[in-house]
């Protein structure tokens, strides 16, 4: 327990042999549960989770039944997918706890994305009150955990994650191409969530309370790399608290799994259609504000500016026609657009402005 709340912690592993072990050993003793998700690596990543797991008990001592509320009921309501299986048991083989480790095994190699919300789902169904993200690779400080627990028990957050960006220091460990890439898709996931202090939204060293885990619909979660990027559109739909907790960036041995061109081209489509989906749902489905209306009409006009332009250029130097009349009124049209856009910026800045918490110490 930590100060009064259960922790269980989610550490996907693909592939993690010579790393995961490390992690589970390291793991400190206020987490309860460790649910451990191999996602059919063709290495002795199992093996590996098995023998950690037993050391680790055998090192607490620890006799846990597997019963983390008070209630004595292991499981709540669970998701039922067709078929009438659970949603995690189509998904995984959940193993008995060994200690406070969960051994769990995909079925298939469902990504990074698919191993996190397998835990997800095994630690909603347990109950636990606050669920951080561990990578089975040992790039992320273990003595960091308690500042991102923080803000959820003390009832600043819903959900936190970490944040590489915000200091020079901090990011200065980072490779250049990953901070571009990662520069990138934080200025798109500001615009995609509406979280706009919210920086690093890549990173995955997070923890999310059991009601935020509960109610943003965690079944239909992103799959790919991108489900940070994702759950974050979701958790502001839902009107959830987000805590942005600066720490060091740590990089150690292990080598990267990730196609940057493919994980940049299918991200930033996913944001694209989440923030079409954020400001139906949030802005005119179960609740309304103008700004939804000044996001799509600013960005049509601006379209038709843009292709104002370019007709005008063609006409121009193709055909021979006059390029002031055309190129001006594509202009207005242009800067209509784009004004009506940034308003629209600015009220989801101030509408969202209460949603958000910085962590820097």
């Amino acid at each position: 327990m930590y100060r009064e709340h259960s922790v269980g912690v989610v550490i996907p592993a693909y592939n993690e042999e010579g790393f995961v072990g490390d992690v589970i050993r390291e793991m400190p003793d206020y987490v309860d549960r460790m649910y451990l998700i191999d996602d059919c690596s063709t290495d002795d990543t199992w093996d590996e989770i098995h023998e950690a797991a037993r050391d680790d008990a055998d090192g607490l001592e620890l006799e846990y039944t597997g019963e983390l509320d008070d209630s004595g009921e292991k499981r709540e309501a669970e998701i039922v997918a067709d078929g009438g299986q659970t949603m995690l048991e189509q998904r995984a083989i959940v193993e008995e706890p060994i200690g406070r480790v969960v051994p769990i095994q995909h079925r298939v190699n469902l990504g990074a994305g698919g191993a996190i919300k397998t835990g997800y789902l095994a630690a909603l169904e347990d109950k636990v009150d606050i669920v951080p993200t561990v990578d089975g690779d040992g790039q992320m400080d273990l003595s960091q955990l308690p500042r991102l627990m923080d803000p959820i028990v003390e009832d600043e957050a819903d959900y936190a994650k970490g944040n590489r960006l915000l200091y020079k220091e901090f990011r200065s460990n980072m490779p250049p191409f990953r901070f571009f890439g990662n520069s990138i898709l934080t200025f798109l996931t500001k615009v995609a969530s509406g979280y706009w202090k919210t920086m690093d939204p890549q990173n995955g060293y997070t923890a999310i309370s059991h009601y935020a885990l509960a109610n943003v619909g965690i079944e239909n979660m992103y799959e790919y790399y991108g489900y940070c990027n994702d759950l974050l559109v979701k958790l502001n739909a839902k009107g959830m608290r987000v805590a942005d907790v600066v720490m060091p960036a740590v990089y150690g041995d292990e080598e990267s799994s990730i196609n940057y061109t493919t994980y940049i081209r299918k991200v930033s489509g996913m944001l694209l259609r989440n923030f079409f989906w954020r400001l139906k749902v949030k802005y005119l489905v179960l609740d309304f504000h103008p700004l939804a209306l000044f996001y799509l009409f600013g960005a049509a006009m601006a379209g038709l500016g843009i292709v104002g332009g370019l007709w005008s250029l063609y006409a121009k130097f193709v055909l021979g026609d006059p390029l002031f009349v055309r190129a001006s009124a594509s202009l207005l049209l242009f800067s209509i657009g784009s004004m009506f856009v940034m308003f629209a910026m600015l009220f989801d800045m101030q509408a969202n402005e209460n949603r958000e918490v910085q962590v820097r110490d």
